[in-house]
Formats: C-alpha cells, structure tokens, sequence
C-alpha cells in the first residue's frame, strides 16, 4: 500500500466527506491564495465554507482524533498582540487536520530587537512555512504582508487594527446560521464601540452581502457616521437599534482605547448602551445575543445575560470558532 493510501484509509468518514466537495464555491477557495477579509468573499464561498464547517463540527464532537488531511503543512501563528480564543482555536484547528502549527513567542523574537513583520514573514517562508495566521495592532498588516510575500505563503488575517476580522465575522454568520437558516431579511444589531472594533466591520461586510438588514448603535464618538454607505443603518441610541432583532452583536468597551474621553463616563456608557433583559425584551421573539469576546462583564452586558444558556451564544461562538478555522484552513491548504 502507497503512503498515500494508508493516509486515505485512516481517515475518518467525516474527512472523506470534506475531501469530497466539490462545486464553484471549492474552486474558488482553491484559487484564493489568502483571507485578508469577508469582503471579497463570494455568496459561492460562504456557501461552501458553511458546509465544511458543518462536517469539522460533526468531526469535533465525533470523538474522533486529528485527522491526515494537512500533514505536509506548516502553520505558523504570528500574535502581534494578545489573544486567548483566536489564537488557541486557530492552534486546535490546524492539530485537529494534522498540520504541524509553530507559535511565535513575539517578545522572545527578533521583532523584539526591531525587525519588521515583512522580515519575518520572509524568514518564515523561506523555512517553507505553508501559511501564517497573523494578529497585528496596525489596519492594513495583512494585506502589507500579502503583497510582499505574494503567492510564496497564504495569509490569514486574524485581525489588524481596526480594519478587520474575518474569520469572526465567519463563525458569527455560521452561528446565525444554525439558529435561523438564512440572515436574508433578519435585522441583526451591532452595539458598543464600532470605531475601534474590526469584528464590526467585517460583520458588516458579510452580513449586508447576504441580504441581512444590519443596525449600528453606540455613542456619536464611537459609530463613524461614514458607516451607512456600507448599508447599514445607523443609531446613538440603543432602542432602536435592537427594537425587532433577531441577533445583537455586543462589542467590547476598548477601555484600553478610551484614553481620549470619548464618553462621558463609565457609568454613563452603562447605564445608556449596556445590554440587559430588560432590553432584551425589545428584540423579536426567541433573539439571541453574541458577543465576540472579551467581556467586561456587567459593562457592555450584564452577567446574567451573558451566562444565559437560553438567550446567549457567546459559548457557541467560541465552539463555532474552532470548526470555521478548521474549514478556512482546509480549503486554503488542502491540496
């Protein structure tokens, strides 16, 4: 027997199903060298993406070990800053299709001693690093790094600055998606610090092209008003935004960002734009509550809401993030 068919046979019913798909939305992501964010996405691609981030879940919570489907790949996680659910799930993605993953201790390396991201990335490529997962504090790193590297390293954006998050804004859409089977039509409220928040922007993006009707509402410092040329719609107050939602998207209050005094108080953001089930009770029947994560706790969302297994799905988000990473990763990279 061929190395390469011991590998076929010790795969799992669940990875010959992903090695099957075919259609438009496959050749696509096959041709796509990197995800920079969800907004050259095609409708053929989210579908796709959609499908194979079922069979991972069904894979995850089969019991099943990691899986042969990328064994020649290297996957490198360049964290330029923090971050406890994108970079382990990233991480447990890449074990869980058999890649070999390498975490780049930021502080112990030479961007310590000055060197540039684009410097390291070319080190990293030229050690034949197949794809690099990269957080940086700066908007437009990953499409700076994508252009110099080209087509030596697929890039996957993990969020830059402000600008985006794609795969976020992914497994946001895919979690709405097994509550309602479809966001056309469905009013999806996005709340808190839009200007510093990269997740709403590439929900934003998504949501829109998949002919949800998408509300903004934060303080007037905080929602550039810029924003209803995307096709949105947008709020300074909360009511409105959320009254008749199915889903509401709560950002984080950036305290770290908040240096500036662009609202009046702490007491004043939370007695005005903070989530609770009171104002729940204003959204449409059976609406559900996301959250990208971290919280401030009983800031942006009372503690009550957040751990409310019935009316919140910040636990599933996180779950959800594992299986789209493994289904970016897989048809990114699986060749």
């Amino acid at each position: 027997m061929s190395e390469h068919s011991a590998l076929v046979a010790s795969m799992s019913s669940h990875a010959r199903e992903l090695q099957k798909l075919s259609g438009p939305g496959v050749d696509s992501w096959k041709n796509r060298r990197h995800l920079l964010d969800t907004k050259d996405l095609s409708t053929d691609e989210l579908q796709t993406l959609v499908r194979a981030a079922t069979i991972c879940k069904e894979m995850m919570h089969s019991g099943e070990g990691p899986q042969p489907l990328l064994t020649s790949r290297t996957i490198a996680n360049l964290f330029y800053e923090n971050s406890t659910r994108t970079r382990s799930s990233f991480e447990l993605a890449a074990k869980r299709l058999g890649a070999t993953v390498i975490n780049l201790d930021i502080a112990s390396s030479s961007v310590a001693k000055g060197e540039t991201i684009v410097d390291t990335g070319r080190t990293l490529a030229a050690m034949a690093v197949d794809a690099f997962v990269q957080r940086h504090n700066c908007s437009g790193s990953a499409m700076q790094i994508a252009r110099e590297l080209g087509d030596r390293v697929h890039i996957i954006n993990a969020g830059d600055g402000w600008n985006g998050h794609p795969t976020q804004a992914l497994l946001d859409y895919f979690t709405m998606l097994e509550v309602r089977g479809s966001v056309k039509g469905a009013k999806i409220a996005i709340v808190g610090d839009i200007t510093h928040s990269r997740v709403a922007r590439s929900n934003m993006w998504l949501l829109t092209k998949m002919g949800a009707d998408v509300h903004i509402a934060g303080p007037p410092t905080l929602v550039p008003p810029e924003l209803s040329s995307l096709g949105v719609t947008v709020h300074n107050k909360l009511e409105p935004a959320i009254e008749g939602a199915s889903f509401i998207i709560v950002l984080r209050l950036q305290l770290e960002r908040q240096k500036q005094g662009l609202i009046p108080s702490i007491g004043e953001y939370r007695r005005v734009y903070r989530m609770d089930h009171a104002r729940l009770k204003l959204a449409a029947e059976g609406a559900k509550v996301m959250h990208p994560g971290p919280m401030n706790r009983d800031l942006e969302i009372t503690h009550a809401l957040a751990d409310d297994a019935e009316k919140s799905l910040v636990l599933t988000q996180v779950g959800n993030g594992v299986a789209v990473r493994m289904a970016v990763l897989y048809l990114l990279l699986a060749r």
